[in-house]
């Protein structure tokens, strides 16, 4: 109950302490990669010392132990290459000796050196008190902050993985509750329409009866078959559909007629179909429910007048069912954006309908539905595309 309440704040303070704790793991890899920098220049800077202390005093039997053991003994990880003022080399460690034959490639290690850290200039004061150089101390980075200086990267790298892991487990459970809910909505729907269905049914058997008109008893008995027909959608949304061979062109002409006689006698309609029949697996509701609702669409973006046309074409193993307006039309970036649930152009209505399709579609027949073209202030194409049985 605390947590609904408050539920965006606790978010809003895992979202921030989240950031702190990012903040400072940064800073303190920032900090660790300072202090290694800094030691790693004192080694150096002692091992410089150790180099102009026996290139001063080579035949010097009498040279500090320090100072050999620096020279001597000491393990540098770090490239190094000590040029002399001519850019010549007088030293070098940790360095293929093959590569220091090539101009260019020295170069380039120099220049890489200097990205890195500052040079040490070598020399020495000699008894006239003048300064003698006696070359450049150029260094790499060690393994070990190499390492280090990709580890914020890496750190980052794991942050964001496991963020988008994190939203996408909350997206695609808020998604399964959505549509539990949905599903729930739906089978309860089915489940009150059906009492006064039933009813009706018994009404129309009294009517037949009293010598009704039997045109008006037909109508009345396809308006009541049609409600069963969306009761049975209804009841099924949530549940795996079950599939037949069906032909696809009976289909579409069930529903082209149904749709016709019932809508606005301003909109034109036109079908053109194969004279055989083609056959696929079908859920007959299902797919005359997303014959009705790219219908529909199609009326509703020509605001009840104009023309509307469904085309069936066969091609190779598949068919493809288009269905073409004269209404507005869509700009490009509307070709997906009509497909996602909640999504509408119009001023009423819950933006379903072609979410509905596409899982219709896409999900349970394993076909594909998309805007075919459309140009605005002309009209919109929609395809379905189906594969066929023998």
């Amino acid at each position: 109950m605390i947590f609904t309440k408050y539920r965006n704040l606790i978010r809003w303070l895992i979202v921030i302490a989240s950031f702190i704790i990012i903040s400072l793991i940064l800073w303190n890899t920032y900090i660790f990669f300072q202090y290694f920098k800094e030691e790693q220049r004192a080694k150096m800077d002692v091992w410089a010392t150790a180099h102009t202390d026996i290139y001063t005093n080579p035949l010097d039997d009498n040279i500090n132990p320090v100072t050999s053991k620096v020279f001597f003994e000491s393990k540098i990880d770090n490239q190094m290459i000590v040029l002399n003022e001519l850019d010549q080399i007088t030293a070098f460690n940790n360095i293929d000796s093959t590569l220091l034959e090539n101009h260019i490639q020295v170069e380039k290690l120099v220049q890489q050196f200097e990205n890195e850290n500052n040079p040490i200039e070598l020399f020495y004061i000699d008894k006239t008190n003048e300064k003698v150089s006696l070359g450049t101390l150029y260094y790499g980075n060690s393994p070990l902050i190499n390492k280090l200086k990709y580890y914020p990267m890496a750190l980052l790298l794991i942050i964001i993985l496991f963020g988008a892991v994190v939203y996408f487990f909350y997206r695609s459970s808020k998604t399964a509750t959505q549509n539990k809910l949905w599903s729930g909505m739906a089978k309860e729907t089915a489940h009150q329409i059906g009492t006064p269905l039933s009813s009706l049914v018994g009404w129309t058997e009294i009517l037949k009866s009293e010598n009704v008109n039997p045109e008006y008893l037909e109508e009345i008995e396809k308006d009541i078959s049609r409600l069963q027909t969306i009761t049975d959608r209804f009841s099924k949304i949530g549940s795996l559909p079950t599939f037949e061979k069906a032909d696809i062109i009976e289909e579409t002409l069930l529903s082209f007629d149904y749709l016709k006689a019932r809508s606005s006698k301003l909109v034109e309609f036109e079908i053109a179909v194969p004279e055989q029949k083609i056959f696929v697996n079908l859920n007959k509701q299902l797919y005359s429910w997303t014959i009705e609702n790219l219908v529909k669409n199609g009326i509703d973006a020509m605001k009840g007048k104009g023309k509307l046309g469904i085309e069936i074409i066969p091609a190779n193993k598949e068919i493809k069912i288009q269905v073409t307006d004269t209404g507005k039309g869509l700009q490009k970036n509307q070709y997906q954006a009509i497909f996602e649930p909640g999504y509408t152009t119009k001023k009423r209505g819950w933006g379903l309908g072609l979410s509905l399709a596409k899982r219709i579609v896409e999900e349970f027949h394993g076909g594909k539905i998309k805007v075919l073209h459309s140009e605005i202030g002309k009209g919109t194409t929609m395809q379905i595309t189906l594969k066929t049985v023998d």
